[in-house]
């Protein structure tokens, strides 16, 4: 599986600028059942053990809305000062996962992510999360495990998510059974969710699918900011149907947004 770029949480839509749509990521949730509350509950009154769970929570809160401002190193200053008294605080190791990979630390993101999994084997996003990251770095058939775990947890809440990451893994997984039976659940469950719409547009235009091909990626495009990746299957594809000025416009727009995207792909011979 080619090395894929992620989808920046949506809980630092300040880091959305450098992501790509091929595997999405879930931000911590105040659900039951998905993760503790971030939002802290004051206890002036209680022991040091209830004064530290409730300063570790607003540590917590703290370098959320720092990432959210674009302002990483006091996001990671506080993250780290929450893991320091709660090392299993699975919104501070999903938040540190962000900001590692955001640091081109992808490795040490993945610790976190699989920290993450291990301490909470019951909150599905923890277990989507890690799956993304494996199946991101070449480890597609232990992504799909983790993503199946996410499906399976009781009450997950973004099972779209989940089922969007595993149609996108499928084909390197060895399961291309599963690439567009899940990729369509995902899309049943969330008509506009980017990475299976992406996923789509790429599996059709594999198969030579071009119209269809086309059909999805005119919804990927207008389902959120595109990425190199978008622009140019959508280039291909419209040089496939013969259409070169549609193709010539997604190109050139390829090359005034991502410039260095077009230089390290310069061709229709190159996969996406």
């Amino acid at each position: 599986m080619p090395r894929h770029s992620v989808i920046a949480l949506a809980v630092v839509l300040a880091l959305s600028s450098a992501a790509c749509s091929r595997m999405s990521f879930v931000k911590p949730s105040a659900k039951r059942g998905d993760s503790e509350q971030v939002a802290p509950r004051y206890d002036f009154r209680g022991t040091p053990q209830s004064r530290q769970r409730t300063e570790t929570r607003l540590q917590v809160a703290r370098g959320a809305q720092a990432l959210r401002n674009g302002d990483v190193d006091t996001a990671e200053r506080e993250l780290r000062a929450a893991l320091r008294h709660d090392p299993d605080n699975f919104n501070a190791l999903t938040l540190m996962a962000v900001i590692e990979s955001h640091r081109g630390r992808d490795a040490q993101a993945g610790e976190l992510y699989a920290r993450a999994a291990s301490t909470a084997p019951h909150i599905g996003g923890a277990q989507e999360n890690y799956g993304a990251w494996l199946c991101a770095n070449g480890r597609p058939a232990e992504g799909m495990t983790y993503l199946d775990r996410a499906l399976a947890t009781p009450g997950y809440s973004e099972p779209a998510g989940a089922l969007a990451n595993a149609g996108a893994c499928a084909e390197a997984a060895g399961q291309p059974d599963r690439i567009e039976r899940d990729l369509r659940a995902a899309l049943r469950l969330q008509p506009a969710n980017a990475v299976a719409l992406s996923a789509m547009a790429q599996y059709k235009y594999r198969r030579g699918n071009y119209l269809e091909a086309r059909a999805f990626s005119e919804r990927r495009l207008a389902a959120a900011p595109p990425t190199a990746d978008v622009l140019l299957i959508a280039s291909q594809i419209e040089d496939r149907l013969g259409d070169r000025a549609a193709a010539e416009r997604y190109r050139r727009r390829l090359g005034r947004e991502f410039p260095q995207a077009l230089s390290a792909q310069p061709g229709e011979s190159s996969r996406p």
